[in-house]
């Protein structure tokens, strides 16, 4: 039995970008456990490390060397190795030479397929010692850094200078030199509570001893859930709640080995700014956790986490309010100046920024948004000359201060300025409603206005880039076409919109009259659509055929297409469906082979009771579908033609489709013809 040892991997390092310190220790991880994998190395748990100063790992009980394995070489057919007196042939002598051996020592193996010469040999398994080192050095070329970079005279390349090299396997030290340095048995504590050498005899002291005495939390998600706790205790005690952002929470982990929660706070007169601004202040710039009161309102207090345990926390706390009102007063100033003029006194200067060259200007794509809100919002109920001129102020927040000094106020500032404008109240949440989603699985607008403008914004977008061929190719989408295809294609359907897509494709190929080509323009953009909501499905667990069987008869609204992809998941469950999916398909493949100039079944033709009977219940049927099909009650249709099985059974068990007589094979092809139209009202279920 193979002896086993716990490893410890440490990397000693200058402070790691905070943002890339999850995803550097994630990938150190599993492409080091990849390499002991490959190597044949068998070990238990493992165990990530990661702070601001190191990235670690600890592998339980890991083998101290690979097994003894058999190699096999296979060499030429045995009846391509000797002749028919029984010597050896060339081939056999040659492929006996290149192992370093003789043809009479060579193994035989035999299979389904043969018998062939083989070669055996028992290799003996490395040291972990000796293939450790390769495994680390190659994880840490693996990992995902943009730009590497040198430090001092050092000819190593990491995204930060490192210090040192902790690597032992049991009690013993990992022979090596890694990036220039060389392994020990010493890690280091704290830059500042303990700056001192820390032996570890072993990996089950690594945690223990970083912490007492080096003041160091080693594990991040220990780190990340005292963060948590400290911030939630500490608003608890001011009587206010802290929202606390993952990301954010995410960020401060990496930014600390010694997390102390600190209060601050802020002059209450800078609360008159949009709350938003004052949040992205403190978290973008400062990293703090903002407070709110009971009501979610914001107060003047924040948490800053500090990275050591200070004699002086007051001193911290004042340098925090010092450097933290700049920046609230810059946000006060701009609030300030931008209400000096209203949203519609900013039109005028979008016709000055260029969204596209032969788009236009932001005035142009603001004006052609408006137009075709407008048109939208006449469908879904909605107040069209709200919505137009919600289209037309959409981009006007892009032009002040604001949202100069933080982009990501675009929206959240129009419906600001909006209220201070006295517009509409549902105008001014369209223009944050506008923006919505923001990313994928966002919150979506809710007012009709806001429907409109957004689903407008999108399509204007998806038609005009396509117009000017600027389409996305491969993995590059520079206009995010992708993304606001999704986006429309979830107002649609989680709205239920009864919107006709290619009706409102083609208002939006008007609207940008000549600057385009109109040719396959709206035919483009639907296929292209169809596709994203074909992955929409897909992640709701709807399967392809299912999708591909509703996507042939192409739909006219996204709301109709989910009504009949309810319908054919229910028709899949009939017991019917199998065999009806099955005849549907050898109607197709038969009315693919074939041409026939009449629709018309002329039942005078008729050669035998199976075609009178299917011409019967295909009329039955068709009369019988119609009030559903008008209602959309797709399921019901289904489950109506479902009883067709019986009478298309026996039609193809008795009657030869492809008669002699041309006017009789005719005749059975329009029959095969009507009743595949009867389907297709619905879905192609020959697909399923």
């Amino acid at each position: 039995m193979v002896e086993s040892a716990d490893l410890l991997f440490e990397l000693g390092t200058e402070e790691l970008p905070p943002t890339a310190l999850k995803t550097l220790s994630e990938s150190l991880t599993t492409e080091f456990v990849t390499g002991l994998e490959k190597a044949g190395l068998a070990h238990g748990a493992v165990q990530s490390f990661a702070t601001p100063r190191r990235l670690a790992l600890i592998v339980k009980e890991c083998a101290t060397r690979q097994p003894d394995r058999e190699i096999e070489r296979r060499g030429p057919a045995l009846q391509a190795a000797f002749d028919t007196h029984g010597n050896p042939t060339k081939a056999a002598a040659g492929f006996a030479h290149s192992c370093g051996t003789s043809v009479d020592r060579l193994g035989r193996l035999v299979t389904e397929k043969g018998e062939w010469l083989v070669h055996r040999i028992q290799e003996q398994g490395k040291a972990a010692d000796q293939l450790l080192p390769s495994i680390a050095e190659h994880a840490l070329n693996r990992l995902p850094i943009p730009k590497r970079m040198h430090w001092g005279n050092s000819e190593a390349q990491f995204v930060r200078p490192v210090h040192w090299l902790l690597f032992i396997h049991g009690d013993r030290v990992v022979p090596c030199t890694i990036l220039d340095a060389t392994a020990g048995n010493h890690t280091y504590g704290h830059r500042f509570h303990y700056p001192l050498a820390i032996e570890i005899g072993g990996a089950d002291d690594y945690s223990r001893r970083l912490e007492n005495p080096g003041h160091v939390i080693a594990n991040f998600f220990t780190r990340k859930e005292q963060i948590r706790s400290q911030v939630k205790n500490t608003a608890d005690a001011l009587g206010a709640i802290a929202p606390i952002d993952p990301e954010l929470l995410d960020e401060v982990t990496a930014l600390v080995e010694w997390p102390s929660p600190i209060v601050a706070g802020f002059e209450e007169k800078y609360l008159a700014v949009p709350p938003e601004a004052l949040i992205l202040s403190m978290k973008k710039h400062q990293k703090y956790f903002h407070l709110v009161d009971g009501e979610g309102m914001l107060i003047n207090h924040f948490i800053t986490i500090a990275n050591l345990d200070s004699p002086t926390p007051e001193v911290i706390k004042e340098g925090n309010e010092r450097v933290i009102r700049p920046r609230l007063s810059d946000a006060m100033f701009f609030w300030e100046q931008d209400g000096k003029q209203s949203l519609e006194d900013r039109l005028e200067s979008l016709k000055g920024v260029v969204f596209q060259a032969k788009l236009g200007t932001l005035h142009d794509k603001s004006v052609r948004v408006a137009k075709l809100a407008a048109w939208i919002a006449q469908h879904i109920g909605g107040d069209e000359q709200l919505s137009y001129r919600a289209g037309l102020l959409s981009r006007c927040d892009l032009m002040t201060s604001m949202v100069g000094e933080f982009p990501d106020m675009q929206g959240v500032m129009g419906r600001y300025q909006a209220g201070r404008d006295g517009e509409n109240k549902e105008l001014a949440q369209a223009m944050d409603e506008f923006y919505m989603p923001r990313f994928s699985g966002d919150r979506l607008p809710q007012s009709p206005t806001g429907i409109s403008v957004s689903l407008a914004e999108r399509i204007d977008t998806l038609v005009g880039i396509f117009g000017i061929n600027q389409r996305p190719t491969g993995d590059k989408d520079p206009f995010a076409l992708r993304r606001a295809a999704l986006g429309a294609l979830r107002i649609l359907k989680e709205h239920a919109l009864p919107i006709d897509l290619r009706e409102l494709l083609t208002t939006a190929v008007t609207n940008l009259g000549e600057r385009i080509p109109t040719d396959n323009l709206v035919r483009d953009v639907y296929d292209f659509a169809l596709e994203r909501l074909k992955g929409i499905y897909q992640e709701q667990g709807i399967p392809v055929d299912v999708f591909e069987a509703v996507a042939t008869v192409k739909p006219k609204s996204i709301v109709d297409f989910d009504r009949r992809i309810n319908a054919v998941i229910a028709f899949k469950a009939l017991p019917d469906a199998t065999a009806l999916a099955a005849a549907n398909k050898r109607i197709r493949n038969i009315l693919k082979k074939t041409v026939t100039d009449s629709e018309a079944v002329d039942s005078g033709l008729f050669e035998s009771a199976e075609e009178e009977t299917l011409h019967q219940q295909v009329l039955i049927k068709e009369a019988e579908i119609e009030p559903f099909l008008k209602t959309y009650q797709y399921e019901k249709t289904l489950v109506s033609l479902a009883a067709l099985r019986e009478s298309v059974d026996r039609f193809f068990d008795q009657v030869m489709v492809m008669a002699e007589n041309e006017a009789v094979r005719s005749n059975r092809l329009a029959l095969l013809g009507k009743l595949n139209r009867l389907f297709l009202r619905v879905a192609d279920i020959s697909r399923i």
